[in-house]
């Protein structure tokens, strides 16, 4: 359980920030660090047990037949990334509480923040590759947040479409990859597929896997060529940019290479691949670094060839390369955190971070001139800083890795990298903290508080403690790398000195070639502007502005908005897919012997085929084409009773009676005849489609009922009574062995109620409302608007039906109804109120809330299924029993009654809002008359009847001519 806690204490944090912000600043960040900072402390607590090699997991059955679960597991591994993340985490929550001016919105950010670092944290605590594929996206779309924060910024905001664009694409090619994986190793838990190296390897989908779990892990660490989102995600307030580069997002991917490594590495796929890719990054990244002015934009190319360096190493496949791999990992974290905190400090206080404008700080910022020389002498791999040692382990490594067979060129290429490196790292000093002072910087520099330099200090002692004394992190590294390898590691002893080595002479050769590049730096800047400098940023631009005009003109060739062309796809493609299953399967006769047809059911499928028929004829006409759908549902329920099918026929008349008033009302608003579109052309090809499918779906019916085959049906008629309490066993399929289903098709009826009251409520405001009230009728309306027969005979059956709708609900368990039949029978009772009388007299005396009995429908019918939970059960699990009253015989109540009551509220509120608005907006054609028909009342015959006393005109002077 502490394990599950590590990860939802930041999601639960992050609904925090936002609401004690009204507190004051200070309140938000104590708040935000402390939820940091438990799930630190709940960490830390783990550390014994992980540091004697135990491995913790917590398990919880979610969809076990679909391998999801929800699974979390800690060793050094998930321990190490997991401290990062919530170490540094906690140190940039207090330099944000500094950094952020008070018109940002602080709130905002740290819930922002807080919602990264626990999709963060669950990435390196999952088991279940399922789930770690979910936490996966999260961190990409949190860090769209973060990123784009600062949203009035165009760069901002391209930084985050450009991140999202790419590592969610890597993220695609990744769910791809681990699916495949999963199935090759028969599990999707990791500490099971970690145990399938051999066989998953062995496997012809091992490259394929590999590949697509790549391009995953590449794009998220932003290895080339998928580079250039990383340096456009510094548009990002300091705080974010030093987060992502030092502990999270870019180091998802590394994360995932190394808990991946027993499985994948070894090969020569994954050599050529993971070590080349890494090589190209960390040399091109260094190089782009040491010509960027941009003092965040120097730090986010070092970045990234930092994480090519660790990437190479990670390719390499060795134990040893392994180790140097997670060594860097911990010291890049150290430095580059305090770096970016530094950039952000020198902003902050000098107002620029342009490396042009500035130099000559150290007087003017000695503490932060400290720290920034510091941190970047680890950097730059000088000795006594701990990125000396892990540059080492690096260079070591790549002299004795021969690529193509040529022992030469990675160590060479590691020491060019390693060169560039040192030559940035200087720059970054000595031109921002150095030289003469200036008297033109944009504000007067000067330290910042300490809340702003004290994280960036803390990391420094780090790098400064583990440079001098590396035992310290020896067996922090131990248990880590143990973890990547998956077995014994080789012995090794981190330490400053290891003798006069060729690791030795290269890192002086990268040294002293640094220090020259820095002296000749504008020559070599004018060498590079010379040669031609091709732009990523300008590329993707182009491959998206490229994908989006093809995307344009594919949608508009083809989704043009004509329904009957998607139609015509929709059923060329099924007919395509089933001539192709059918002329690929065999073509047995059936068994079953056809029956007999009587004269009657004869009758009625003429009926229903010239009803078809004649809507193919007639259809231009859609009041007579309504009127022929109306005869066919008609059919269509008497087939239902003659198959003794009586709940479906009750709920075909209702669905018929309350669909041909709602299409009744809406055809009020259009042409009575449709206009002649379609050429013959389309006509012979509409026609095609129509015959061809007809014979497919009748010859498939044909196919079905002349063979034997097992039916679901028996198990429900079986243990429709035991298992659901009830003997309609229709009814019970919906409310109990399928009321997952019923709850989303309620769910969804409830959602196009709403939609038809959102369309409908548009008509009759603004512009639309003015056209709808200056629009004449194309033919005469009825005189008598609210006939007496009518009033009378609806008010009279209204109490009738509510107590027909009543008694087909209560007795819907064991004979034909239900709720959602009752529920239309008792909306057609309601719609005669208000066809009979009118809209606003039916309004002012039905006072309900049609948007709440939706709401209170669903809400009735979920917390019915939550219920079962209680007791232990599955999600609307119902149960039942039998009762006895005085007075009354014994009597059976089931748990569904309260899912159905949800059901019957729902159909109610969804029928009655959507034709309620159709009324309303036909009532706003009409003359502005009293919509009041009769209140029989006694009328003197001396008295004038007005038509404005509330009744309409029509029904006043039939009031009068009868007294």
């Amino acid at each position: 359980m502490t394990l599950a806690w590590i990860v939802l204490l930041p999601f639960i944090g992050a609904a925090l920030p936002g609401l004690l912000i009204r507190a004051g600043r200070d309140a938000c960040a104590l708040t935000t660090g402390s939820v940091t900072l438990l799930a630190l402390v709940l960490l830390l607590t783990q550390a014994p047990a992980v540091f004697a090699g135990e491995v913790i997991q917590a398990r919880w059955e979610w969809l076990p037949w679909l391998g999801l679960n929800v699974t979390f597991f800690l060793d050094g591994l998930g321990f190490f990334f997991a401290g990062l993340i919530l170490g540094i985490g906690l140190l940039i929550i207090i330099y944000a509480r500094y950094y952020l001016s008070k018109d940002d919105p602080m709130g905002q950010f740290y819930a922002y923040l807080l919602l990264f670092q626990g999709a963060m944290v669950g990435i390196v605590l999952s088991d279940n590759i399922l789930l770690l594929l979910v936490f996966w996206e999260l961190t990409s779309l949190s860090s769209f947040l973060l990123i784009g924060y600062w949203k009035h910024l165009p760069a901002g905001r391209q930084g985050a479409r450009m991140a999202l664009a790419v590592t969610g694409m890597g993220g695609l090619s990744m769910i791809a990859g681990m699916l495949i994986l999963g199935n090759i190793a028969g599990s999707y838990d990791l500490t099971v597929i970690l145990q399938h190296g051999a066989e998953i390897q062995a496997s012809p989908w091992y490259l394929p896997a590999l590949l697509l779990i790549l391009g995953g892990c590449f794009t998220k660490s932003a290895q080339f060529p998928f580079h250039f989102w990383l340096p456009h995600a510094m548009a990002a307030p300091t705080p974010v940019s030093a987060y992502l580069h030092s502990a999270t997002m870019v180091k998802a991917g590394i994360f995932l290479m190394a808990r991946m490594w027993p499985v994948l590495a070894g090969t020569e796929a994954w050599f050529y691949i993971v070590a080349t890719t890494g090589l190209a990054t960390m040399a091109i990244g260094a190089w782009i670094a040491l010509f960027k002015d941009d003092l965040k934009g120097l730090l986010a190319h070092s970045t990234v060839s930092h994480l090519g360096l660790v990437t190479m190493l990670l390719g390499f496949g060795t134990p040893m390369a392994a180790i140097a791999g997670v060594f860097h990992i911990l010291n890049h974290a150290t430095f580059k955190c305090a770096l970016f905190m530094t950039a952000g400090i020198v902003d902050h206080e000098a107002g620029t971070r342009d490396a042009r404008r500035l130099g000559g700080l150290a007087a003017l910022m000695p503490i932060t001139a400290t720290i920034a020389t510091l941190a970047a002498f680890s950097m730059a791999g000088l000795p006594f800083f701990n990125g000396f040692l892990s540059k080492e382990m690096m260079l070591h490594e790549a002299a004795h890795t021969p690529w193509a067979g040529n022992p030469w060129i990675l160590p060479a290429m590691a020491t060019l990298g390693a060169v560039f490196s040192v030559a940035y790292s200087f720059r970054y000093v000595f031109h921002v903290f150095f030289g003469p002072r200036r008297d033109d910087y944009p504000q007067h520099p000067h330290d910042p508080p300490a809340g702003m330099y004290l994280p960036p200090a803390f990391l420094v002692v780090l790098v400064v403690l583990i440079g001098l004394v590396p035992a310290l992190a020896q067996p922090l590294v131990t248990v880590v790398a143990g973890a990547v390898v998956g077995g014994p590691l080789p012995e090794f002893h981190l330490a400053i000195w290891h003798g006069v080595t060729l690791a030795l002479g290269l890192s002086a050769v990268a040294v002293a070639g640094g220090a020259f590049l820095l002296w000749r730096h504008a020559v070599f800047n004018k060498l590079r502007l010379a040669l031609p400098r091709p732009e990523a940023k300008t590329m993707f631009d182009a491959l998206v502005n490229g994908l989006a005009a093809f995307s344009n003109l594919l949608i508009d060739g083809l989704h043009n908005g004509s329904l009957r062309r998607y139609l015509a796809f929709f059923v060329t493609a099924t007919l395509a897919v089933g001539v192709t299953a059918f002329m690929s399967g065999e073509h047995a006769a059936g068994l079953r012997a056809p029956m007999p047809a009587p004269l009657v059911p004869i009758l009625g499928w003429l009926l229903l085929v010239g009803a078809c028929i004649a809507i193919v004829f007639f259809h231009r006409n859609r009041l007579l084409t309504l009127v022929i759908i109306g005869v066919m549902g008609l059919i269509l329920s008497i087939a239902f009773i003659y198959l003794s099918a009586p709940d479906l026929a009750l709920t075909q008349i209702s669905v018929e009676v309350v669909t041909v008033v709602l299409l009744l009302l809406a055809l009020n608003f259009l042409p009575k005849e449709t206009p002649r579109e379609s050429s013959m052309l389309r006509r012979l090809r509409d026609g095609t489609l129509a015959v061809f499918s007809g014979l497919g779906v009748g010859g498939l019916i044909y196919l079905i009922m002349t063979r034997d085959f097992t039916s679901i049906s028996e198990y429900h008629l079986a243990q429709s009574k035991p298992g659901g309490g009830g003997t309609n066993v229709v009814n019970v399929i919906l409310v109990d062995f399928r009321g997952f289903d019923t709850f989303g098709e309620i769910i969804v009826l409830g959602i196009a109620a709403l939609a038809i009251y959102a369309l409908l409520d548009g008509a009759l405001h603004g512009p639309a409302a003015r056209r709808l009230n200056s629009w004449i009728p194309d033919q005469e309306r009825a005189k008598d608007r609210h006939p007496l027969m009518m009033v009378v005979a609806t008010r009279v059956m209204l109490p009738l039906a509510l107590v027909v709708g009543i008694f087909i609900f209560l007795r819907g368990h064991n004979e034909p109804g239900g709720g959602f039949i009752a529920g239309l029978v008792v909306s057609i009772a309601f719609l005669m109120q208000y066809m009979a009388s009118g809209f606003g007299w039916a309004e002012r005396r039905m006072k309900i809330d049609y948007h709440a009995m939706i709401a209170w429908g669903v809400l009735l019918a979920g917390f019915t299924g939550v219920g079962a939970w209680l007791a232990g059960r599955p999600f609307l699990t119902s149960d039942y029993g039998y009762f006895k009253l005085p007075l009354l015989e014994k009597f059976e109540l089931a748990t569904v009654m309260g899912f159905d009551i949800g059901v019957f509220l729902t159909v109610v509120g969804s029928v009655m809002l959507a034709l309620a608005n159709l009324s309303r907006l036909a009532r706003r054609t009409e003359e502005p008359v009293s919509d009041e028909p009769m209140d029989f009342k006694p009328v003197p015959e001396e008295e004038e009847i007005a038509p404005d006393a509330g009744l309409s005109a029509d029904v006043a002077t039939q009031t009068g001519e009868r007294s």
